[in-house]
């Protein structure tokens, strides 16, 4: 069955009454959070290619499926190149997609994933975080996704599986925004999050449709009945035009996502602030930046240092694109040293950080008494950040805030073998 037909399908569903209900609570991992939210998102087009950890959440899909869970396109390829092709061409025509992967995986599909990108297609992706190889590693790292930031994909990162679960449905209702149509890619810390169990609460249906609407392209459709170009050959005639083009929807984004999880929070009563989560923030003399699943042993070291009487506090980005500049310009103001913990690495670049780091210092420069920045690189291929490795990352920032003779130009890394 095509695309189009599995549109016209559901949409002959679309007056049905849906009695609302309570949500439930389910004991599930990271993986099964984003299934059930491409579930309760009535997603037309599944495509996977197994990799791990992110093959995981094409088994749940397939389990729902053959369960009569969920009724969706779900097509096995024969490559990552090629799930995310058969997706592409099915959003064009007017169907909600899903697909993801990890690693070298995201980045065979990564011809496919830039001219997603470019064709202003809002696929939702998932990337399960995991190492680069070679040498050979399951372990989470964020650079397999961060390598689509300057694309025009919108780029996110969860610590939880509830957050998981909700910032899928948001996704959906930014990407499929008229006014962004860009795709967005969910990093899940691999295993750390897509192995991982924990108690989320699971929507009804007719709470999501009351939040989600319908994919509609308007006259954007590709279809035989609105004859319009997709993938123009026009090199310097208007490329630039067009990278434009996109500059300004990746603009937009920032108030559609606020848009949306304002909508979220009213509907669903949680959601949080859009952009970063801060901790402890209110007195922090000294922060600790982060993204994912690095927020666990984070807070846990803040609190132990709070009973001890330091006033550090941690400030963990949620969206890093759009870049969450205004908020993260506030939540530090106040402080006089950042610790920035990647858990990625950008080898050769300014201070030899890591690519949050970088960012931070790019969005901090203008600002009147911007505070000094130390960077971290650790967890990388999955090692383990303990609260003892961020309490010595804490002094570290103490130090460097009081002129300690740590130098802030400088990148330290955590935890790694001499």
């Amino acid at each position: 069955m095509s695309a189009v037909d599995t549109v016209a399908r559901k949409q002959s569903f679309a007056d049905l009454v849906i009695a609302p209900r309570a949500e439930t609570e389910e004991l599930i991992s990271g993986s099964e959070a984003i299934a059930h939210a491409v579930r309760l998102a009535d997603v037309d087009v599944i495509t996977a290619y197994p990799i791990r950890p992110y093959d995981t959440v094409m088994q749940y899909v397939s389990k729902m499926i053959a369960d009569g869970d969920f009724d969706c396109d779900f097509i096995v390829a024969e490559s990552e190149h090629s799930q995310f092709e058969i997706v592409k061409h099915a959003s064009a025509v007017g169907a909600r997609v899903f697909a993801g992967s990890s690693g070298v995986g995201w980045f065979y599909a990564f011809e496919a994933l830039a001219v997603t990108a470019g064709l202003r297609l809002p696929m939702v992706a998932m990337v399960g975080n995991r190492a680069l190889d070679d040498p050979g590693a399951f372990g989470v790292e964020h650079n397999d996704a961060l390598a689509v930031r300057d694309l025009g994909w919108m780029l996110c990162w969860v610590s939880t599986a509830q957050e998981a679960l909700d910032t899928a449905l948001i996704a959906y209702r930014v990407a499929e925004d008229p006014r962004v149509f860009l795709p967005c890619a969910i990093s899940c810390d691999g295993a750390f999050l897509t192995h991982s169990q924990a108690i989320v609460k699971v929507p009804s249906q007719a709470m999501v449709d009351g939040f989600l609407p319908r994919y509609d392209r308007g006259d954007k459709v590709l279809h035989p009945d609105n004859p319009i170009t997709i993938a123009p050959q026009v090199n310097e005639d208007w490329l630039m035009e067009m990278r434009r083009q996109s500059d300004q929807a990746a603009r937009r984004a920032r108030d559609v996502l606020i848009e949306a999880y304002r909508d979220f929070n009213v509907k669903f009563g949680r959601g949080g602030e859009p952009f970063i989560e801060r901790y402890m923030m209110d007195d922090a003399e000294v922060a600790l930046v982060g993204m994912g699943t690095m927020a666990m042993p984070v807070k846990v070291a803040v609190r132990k240092m709070r009973a001890q009487g330091k006033k550090v506090g941690f400030v963990r980005v949620r969206w890093f694109r759009p870049f969450p500049t205004i908020e993260l310009q506030e939540a530090l103001a106040g402080v006089h040293a950042v610790g920035v913990i990647d858990r990625d690495f950008s080898f050769g670049s300014a201070h030899f950080s890591g690519v949050l780091a970088n960012d931070l210092r790019a969005a901090l420069y203008p600002a009147k008494n911007r505070p000094k920045i130390v960077s971290f690189i650790a967890g990388l291929g999955g090692r383990e950040v303990s609260a003892a490795n961020v309490m010595e990352m804490t002094k570290t920032v103490f130090d460097a805030a009081e002129g300690a003779g740590t130098d802030a130009q400088d990148t330290y890394w955590i935890g790694a073998r001499e």
